[in-house]
């Protein structure tokens, strides 16, 4: 099976002729839903149906439901969950209660993607922020202690887990310093090597031998490689993510159409997949577009189709009662409610 190392998005609600011979065609690996994907149950059950059905295989699809300000899903169809920040409030008050809380809201999520046919989530953000860094981050970060961060974002895998999601790290080697938002501009951070080591990067390498997938982070650090932003930089990928952290799993690209990143699509999915990502990850559902990464993409081979392989087998969801859960964590974050 020849696999496009690509995660591509759809246009609307339902797909369209020319999607749908494009998808038949490209046999993209994987597949991302937004908000303008998404009505209510039966229409998401069935568009991701007929996106599995159009590849002949079980293919995963991704969604970005963190919680808080980023989320695809939101009332009166589905709960409405906070964003990474106040569970490391609670951290800071009951360590057990937040772990056991952040795990909760995740297992939560993983039984509203998985009841419409979604079996990956791109979340935690394990970044941690720093004075004067842009906003773009701010809340959806769980703590400024990398430890509490690692934690709780250990909690949060073990939730979607535990429902049958795969969980996506990101952004990874770390987003929570950049002063600009690189879906406008290319973010430059100049911290040294071993500052960002012993604080930005700590998260990802506590959680990399345990993640099989992680997302990486459109900025350029000058102290690594002065050139080229993280998700085109073979020395960052190889020397930083696959080496010093160790981590082994699917490693996709943040959106290839952000302004973080210049040239043509083309030219951007042959250069991050050259630099060691294994999978290409375009957003927007432009047909034109999505044909003009795939001109520049590659079929899954070696190691990132073993990585790919091992990503996409999500482990069977356990016994959960969402009513029960929905009230325990309501419960749990009772203290941190009456701090706001």
């Amino acid at each position: 099976m020849s696999q496009l190392a690509a995660i591509y998005g759809c246009e609307g609600l339902s797909l369209g002729r020319k999607e749908r011979a494009f998808f038949a065609d490209a046999d993209p690996w994987g597949f991302i839903l937004f908000k303008r994907n998404c009505e209510d149950r039966r229409q998401i059950s069935a568009l991701c149906a007929d996106l599995r059905d159009i590849v002949g295989r079980h293919a995963p699809i991704f969604i970005d439901q963190e919680g808080g300000p980023v989320a695809r899903l939101r009332p009166p169809h589905w709960r409405e969950y906070p964003a990474a920040a106040p569970f490391g409030e609670l951290y800071n008050m009951d360590r057990d209660a937040a772990l056991e809380a952040c795990r909760l809201k995740h297992r939560l999520i993983a039984h509203d993607l998985l009841e419409v046919g979604i079996n990956a989530d791109c979340a935690p953000v394990l970044d941690l922020p720093q004075p004067g860094a842009h906003e773009i981050i701010g809340k959806r970060a769980f703590s400024r202690d990398p430890d509490v961060i690692a934690a709780l974002g250990g909690a949060a895998l073990d939730g979607l887990e535990a429902g049958g999601v795969q969980g996506v790290i990101k952004h990874i080697p770390g987003h929570g310093r950049a002063t600009d938002d690189s879906h406008l501009s290319l973010p430059k951070v100049d911290a040294t090597a071993a500052d960002m080591t012993a604080t930005d990067f700590a998260p990802f390498k506590a959680l990399a031998a345990r993640n099989p997938m992680a997302m990486t982070a459109h900025i350029l650090y000058s102290s690594l490689d002065p050139a080229n932003p993280a998700t085109l930089s073979e020395s960052i990928i190889s020397d930083v993510i696959r080496g010093d952290m160790g981590f082994d799993g699917l490693l996709m690209t943040d959106d290839l159409d952000m302004k973080a990143l210049t040239g043509s699509l083309a030219g951007k999915t042959a250069a991050a997949l050259a630099a060691g990502c294994d999978i290409a990850l375009h957003c927007s559902g432009d047909l034109k577009a999505m044909q003009k990464v795939a001109s520049g993409c590659e079929v899954l081979t070696g190691d990132a189709r073993r990585r790919a392989d091992r990503a996409a087998a999500a482990p069977a969801p356990d016994d959960f009662d969402p009513e029960a859960g929905a009230a325990r964590l309501k419960e749990l974050l009772t203290p941190v409610e009456a701090m706001a």
